[in-house]
Formats: C-alpha cells, sequence, structure tokens
C-alpha cells in the first residue's frame, strides 16, 4: 500500500514550507516517526516524521524547492517493494505531483521547445508559467497569506507571475513585486515600433532605479571569510527591512529606578531557585508590568492591516530570544492574566526549547507586542526594529548604579540608585508621540512602585 508524505499544517499563519534537506534516499527503508526530511519555515525549522514504516518509494519534492501545505513530498510502499500492483498507487501519486508542462492534446513529437515568440525590441518573450486553474478554466487558487498581503497592499495578483507549485504564486513572489524585482506579467509586452536587433538578446540587467546606490562588488581577499546567510537570517534580513522601510519608527527612552525591583528579586531569589530550578531574573517583570500598561493603553496592544488599525483583545508578548541560528520571538499568551510565577516559569520553558530548537510555530505566531532583553552588558539603551505587523516593542537597558537627585523629607540629595534605561519605539503611522510616552511612563512608574508578589 502506498502511504503519501505531505508539507504538513506548522501553525495558524504558516502557509508554506522549503526543503532545506533530504535525510532519507529512494529505495531506503524507514520506519514509523523516523525523520524523512528537514523543512523550515518563515516561524520555524522543524523535520517531518515517517507516518508509516516502509521503504521510500519516490521522493517527488526537491531541495530548495518551496511548497504549500498539503503538498506531496514523498510516497512509502509499506508492502512488497517488488511488487508491481501495490506500487501503482505510488507512482501514480508522484506522477501526479511532478511539475507537468502546459495541458495540450497530445505529447510533444520532439523533446525540443518551441520557439518562443519574440516581441518588438528583438527580446523572446517570456514563455507563459502554468497557474494553477489553468486548466479546466478554474480561477486560480491563492493561500491566505498571500490573500492578505495582496489586500493590504492592493495588488492585483494576477500581474504576478507564480515561481510556486504548478505556477502558484507565494508569499516570496509577492514580496518581489513589492520591491520592485517581481518577474513580469505571463502576457507577452506589446509590440514596439523600433526594429528588430538580428544579435541574440543579452540577459536581462539587475532592475535598479536610475540613479541608485549599488554597494560595491566583493573583491576577495586573503583571509576573509564568507558565510552564506541561513534561511532565517535571510527572513530575519527580510523582516527588519520591510519593518523599517513601511513603519516610520520614533523612540523615546525613559529612565527607570529598579530599586524596589531589585530588593524584591534579592530576597526572592534563592528561595525560588531551590523551589523552580531556575533564575529570577529582571525580565518576567518587565513583561509583568508592560501587560499591566498594555491593559491600559490598548492601543498599543494593537496590528496595522493595510488601511487599519486592529486592536487586540488578547495581550500576547513575544520576548525575543537569540539562538545560534538567529532571533526568535516566541509569545507569551495572556500575559496579563498571568501571575509573575507564571511568566517566569514560561519564559524559562520558551527559552529552553528554543536553545533545544523544539519550540512550534504556534509558540511563535499570535504576538500583539515585543519584549526585547539583548543582555546586561554594555547595553545602556537602544532603539528596537518594531515586530511587524505590531505598532510597538520596548527595549531593556542594563542595570547600572547611577549617582541620580532625590528628594528625602522635602530636601534634595544625591543618592546611588540602580538605573535602567527602557527604550520604546513605536510606529508613527497610528501611535502619536503623547500616547507612546505616556504607556512608556506608565510601564516606568509600574516597576518603580515594585508592587509584585510571586
Amino acid at each position: 500500500m502506498a502511504v503519501e508524505v505531505v508539507m504538513p499544517q506548522m501553525g495558524e499563519s504558516v502557509v508554506e514550507g522549503t526543503i532545506t534537506n533530504w535525510l532519507v534516499k529512494e529505495g531506503e527503508q524507514v520506519s514509523e516517526d523516523q525523520p524523512l526530511v528537514a523543512i523550515s519555515t518563515d516561524k520555524v525549522d522543524t523535520e517531518i516524521p515517517s507516518p508509516a514504516a516502509g521503504v521510500i518509494a519516490r521522493i517527488v519534492a526537491k531541495e530548495g524547492e518551496t511548497l504549500p501545505i498539503g503538498a506531496l513530498l514523498a510516497v512509502i510502499e509499506t508492502g512488497a517493494a517488488t511488487a508491481p500492483e501495490p506500487s501503482a498507487p505510488a507512482s501514480q501519486a508522484a506522477a501526479q505531483a511532478e511539475p507537468t508542462p502546459a495541458a495540450a492534446p497530445k505529447p510533444a513529437p520532439s523533446p525540443r521547445p518551441v520557439t518562443p515568440p519574440v516581441s518588438g525590441d528583438g527580446r523572446a518573450a517570456p514563455a507563459p508559467q502554468p497557474s494553477p486553474g489553468a486548466e479546466g478554466g478554474a480561477a486560480p487558487r491563492y493561500s491566505p497569506l498571500v490573500l492578505r498581503m495582496a489586500s493590504e497592499h492592493g495588488i492585483d495578483l494576477s500581474r504576478i507571475r507564480g515561481t510556486g507549485l504548478g505556477g502558484r504564486v507565494t508569499k516570496r513572489d509577492v514580496e518581489k513585486f513589492l520591491e520592485g524585482g517581481a518577474p513580469a506579467p505571463s502576457s507577452p509586452p506589446p509590440a514596439q515600433p523600433r526594429p528588430v536587433s538580428p544579435a541574440p538578446a543579452a540577459p536581462a540587467p539587475e532592475r535598479v532605479a536610475p540613479g541608485a546606490f549599488r554597494p560595491p562588488l566583493y573583491e576577495p581577499r586573503e583571509g576573509d571569510t564568507v558565510e552564506p546567510f541561513s534561511r532565517r537570517r535571510k527572513i530575519i534580513a527580510e523582516h527588519m527591512v520591510y519593518s523599517k522601510t513601511h513603519a516610520p519608527h520614533v523612540g523615546t527612552v525613559a529612565e527607570v529606578d529598579m530599586t524596589r525591583v531589585v530588593r524584591f528579586r534579592e530576597q526572592h531569589k534563592d528561595a525560588f531557585r531551590q523551589r523552580e530550578g531556575f533564575t529570577l531574573t529582571i525580565l518576567p517583570m518587565v513583561v509583568a508590568a508592560t501587560a499591566r500598561a498594555l491593559r491600559e493603553f490598548p492601543r498599543m496592544n494593537a496590528s496595522v492591516a493595510g488601511d487599519s488599525l486592529v486592536v487586540r483583545k488578547a495581550i500576547n508578548i513575544g520576548v525575543a530570544v537569540d539562538t545560534e541560528e538567529g532571533l526568535l520571538v516566541p509569545v507569551i499568551r495572556d500575559a496579563d492574566q498571568k501571575s509573575l510565577l507564571g511568566i517566569a516559569r514560561e519564559i524559562d520553558t520558551l527559552a529552553r526549547k528554543a536553545a533545544a530548537r523544539q519550540i512550534g510555530a504556534d509558540e511563535l505566531a499570535g504576538g500583539s507586542f515585543t519584549v526585547s532583553n539583548p543582555g546586561r552588558e554594555g547595553n545602556l539603551f537602544g532603539l528596537a526594529i518594531i515586530n511587524q505587523p505590531q505598532v510597538g516593542i520596548l527595549r531593556m537597558g542594563e542595570i547600572k548604579k547611577t549617582p541620580v537627585v532625590i528628594e528625602v523629607e522635602g530636601s534634595d540629595t544625591i543618592a546611588i540608585r540602580p538605573i535602567m534605561y527602557l527604550a520604546l519605539s513605536y510606529d508613527h503611522r497610528v501611535i502619536d508621540g503623547v500616547l507612546g510616552n505616556r504607556f512608556l511612563f506608565r510601564v516606568a512608574r509600574i516597576l518603580e512602585e515594585g508592587q509584585f508578589t510571586l
């Protein structure tokens, strides 16, 4: 019997995955739940286990290929590998999954391609790409993510030539279109009155706006090490550039007297570690204070959707976590409804899972605000980039003993206090300075009051 291996659903917002590495080969015997293939999404990297024991009869998807959820990846033969009849369904399923040229009434007599039409400028017009629904006159099918991106940016998807399975328009195609580097529509360009040149056309150069800056080409030097971007690093880069080019960032910084927070931690850290098995840090208290302030200022707990602001009911705070492969932002759901102990436990669990590469896509999705803690040493303050489509991110600085002026019995005096700078970056399209400052001031006051319980 043939068992199909398909691209699984890996989170509410994940609609496609990229094959990074096959862990088995065709003809290899596999056991149930044995890892078959490593895949990467815009949320997480994971491995797909075998749904049954048997022999890999056919590997359909290629390494580096990006496929939608439900796409066929491989076929496992659970019966005798040499039996012709049981393998027939596998062969048929594999044949159906292979990309085929545009439908024609009869197979072509020769494998050589047909000469492409020539446009008015003498260049060969691009051949039309097959698209979902092209056969039988059915309407094209688009993933929910692609439809949402098209709605947010007012894009006519028929203008984009898809590079996905069967010509399907993918998230990457839409992003390239927005950047001005997307493939042209499948229809050939209109003829121009210029004469046709008999010389063969050279490959089209990279599309760069007139006068646009181009970085100099890298020239190898002895001792240099070139490290290609990993897929995750590419995704992080794309998200950061998108955020900076689409959201006008405004930054504001608050000086926070952490005396009571530090005192609270010192009083409980030993008993906490003995009971819970991990260290009580300042981060859970900052997350708890942020959750309280978001409940008082709900407009900061929002997302941008096209020309609209969506004020989120649930306060789901993402906590930026650094891993060997790059930044991850696992989400603490309903943070305003959790105790300080509950927040501390969840942060520790998510950090451990992220370090062990065991975190799931659902644990990275659905955030409504982000808190970033880049470390204690050498980090006075900094302005973080907003995690789109959220409207704000709060970045912690290190706690330093600092001389400050305080009032004691009506008189000013100088005291040494543990001071931390909190920096808020917010999206000025929807958040004005007054709201941003009031929210940051409230977070600071909650921390200075230090009214926490375990």
